[in-house]
Parts: structure tokens; C-alpha cells; sequence
């Protein structure tokens, strides 16, 4: 197990793409001693994009009809619209939190994996990047993805902070079911809802931000 303890928040609301990021990152601002794991949806069609990714370059992927929101973390551009999403808030006296960036995405998708499989998806780890240029999440295979049947089924993208770590992750599983992710990744599991005081960071609404990387 990566940790003892994990409070886990299973927001049943759908909530639009700027929500969902400013949630995340305000859930960071949560953090203490327990690590966080929060699984959620989508209200709306949204495609997210990498910190550095191209917001004309992803349109001309998934079409000018989407809503796009920027997300915090690294990765690629991941399309909402069929996909399950959960977040970890990692604190730094986690163990996980000390590792490379490397070491902690493959720790995480390997207990992701171990869920998939027993939810009937068997799949295996990405050893090593793709030639693939795509900034398409999921046509991209990088180091210590999810691949069933030759496809890539889950990617996530990182950022450290003085806190700890937010990994954001994506799998694309036709009917996926992470109900049990959680006890994959924790000996213990608290069942946790938030009050989400004070205001949420409203950039993720803002065209500046959006299109910080046009």
C-alpha cells in the first residue's frame, strides 16, 4: 500500500472544467498530514490541457465546439467527455512525495492497475515513452502509462509544491468504476466531504489563462 491512511472524496456533483481545476488546486491548500484522493466528473464537454500545451493546437484536434480549460499539472490534452478522472493531494512527509517524479507515477498506476484488474481490465505498464509526437493524451503513451490491449488507458500529469504533490489522473475504460481505487492505495480509508470555504482561484475562468499557450 502507498499509504495508511487516505481521506477520499467522491463528489457525485458534475462541475464544469473550472471548477474542477480550482477545486483541485484549493484541496492542495487542504492539505495537512493525510493524504487526498478525490474522484469527479464533468458538467459540460471539456477538454483539459497540459500547463504547456497549445490551446490552437489541441482545437485543432478535438474541434472549436469544446470547452477548454487549463489545468495546473503537466501531461497532454485529455478529452472529459468519456473518461474517469480522479485527483491525489500528496503531502511532503509522504514517503511518495520524497520519490522522483517518475518513481511516484509508477507507484500510483501500478495500484491504478491493480484496481483495473480487478474490475476486469487487464493492462500493463508503459516501460518506456512512444515515438508518438501527438499532444493527445491518449494517442501518446509515456513512461509508466496504462496500456490494455496495445491502447493506452490511463495517463495523469504531476506538479510539486511546497505541500506536496497533485497528480491528476484520467482513464479511458468504457464504464469505469474507481469506486475501489481507493482501497488500492491505502491501508485505511476515510470517507471525506469537504466545506469549501473562501473563493476558489477564479483564473481557471480566465482567457489569459487559457490562453497562456496559444
Amino acid at each position: 500500500m502507498l499509504f495508511q491512511k487516505l481521506l477520499v472524496w467522491r463528489d457525485s456533483q458534475a462541475r464544469s472544467g473550472p471548477e474542477n481545476m480550482a477545486i483541485d488546486e484549493w484541496l492542495m491548500t487542504q492539505l495537512e498530514e493525510m493524504p487526498i484522493l478525490r474522484q469527479y466528473q464533468w458538467s459540460g464537454d471539456w477538454v483539459s490541457l497540459g500547463y504547456f500545451q497549445s490551446l490552437r493546437a489541441a482545437k485543432i484536434i478535438f474541434g472549436s465546439t469544446s470547452k477548454y480549460v487549463r489545468r495546473w499539472t503537466g501531461g497532454g490534452v485529455v478529452d472529459h467527455r468519456d473518461d474517469a478522472t480522479y485527483s491525489l493531494m500528496i503531502p511532503r512527509s509522504e514517503q511518495l512525495a520524497s520519490m522522483g517524479g517518475s518513481e511516484s507515477y509508477r507507484q500510483i498506476h501500478a495500484a491504478l492497475a491493480r484496481c483495473l484488474l480487478a474490475r476486469g481490465h487487464s493492462c500493463e505498464l508503459v516501460s518506456r515513452d512512444s515515438a508518438s509526437n501527438s499532444m493527445a493524451c491518449f494517442e501518446k503513451p509515456v513512461e509508466w502509462d496504462l496500456l490494455c490491449q496495445g491502447e493506452k488507458i490511463a495517463g495523469a500529469g504531476q506538479r510539486r509544491t511546497r505541500r506536496g504533490i497533485l497528480h491528476q489522473g484520467s482513464v479511458a475504460v468504457k464504464s469505469p468504476d474507481l469506486t475501489e481505487l481507493a482501497g488500492f492505495l491505502a491501508q485505511e480509508v476515510i470517507d471525506w466531504t469537504p466545506e469549501i470555504e473562501g473563493k476558489l482561484n477564479p483564473r481557471y475562468e480566465s482567457d489569459a489563462w487559457t490562453d497562456r499557450v496559444l
